[in-house]
């Protein structure tokens, strides 16, 4: 059975930071595609970013710069440092996960609040 579940979201201050994790099993975690989505109420979810099994990463223009992803394979886990927070992060974040050829398999989020 496929679970991928997030941690880390909470409420930040502007200009703060936090970091994300998401944690995949039951899949080939060093060959899947890796990737953070965001929702905003009222919004449709977007990429946030990305990081190929080969450590490709890929960025929304909106957080370049300001975001790092990263994997770790020994532990089946991919995070999201967000530094210099904006109150326009605020969002569900999501991750997925997704091999190659085959399905993507969301988590069932994480809030993060931007907010003084």
């Amino acid at each position: 059975q496929v679970q991928v579940v997030e941690s880390g979201g909470g409420l930040v201050q502007p200009g703060g930071s936090l970091s994300l994790s998401c944690a995949a099993s039951g899949i080939r975690f060093s060959i899947a595609t890796m990737g953070w989505y965001r929702q905003a109420p009222g919004k449709e979810r977007e990429l946030v970013a990305s990081i190929t099994s080969g450590g490709s990463t890929n960025y929304a223009d909106s957080v370049k710069g300001r975001f790092t992803i990263s994997r770790d394979n020994s532990k089946n886990t991919v995070s999201l440092q967000m530094n210099s927070l904006k109150a326009e992060d605020t969002a569900a974040y999501y991750c997925k996960a997704r091999v190659p050829f085959g399905p993507s398999y969301w988590g069932q989020g994480t809030q993060v609040t931007v907010s003084s």
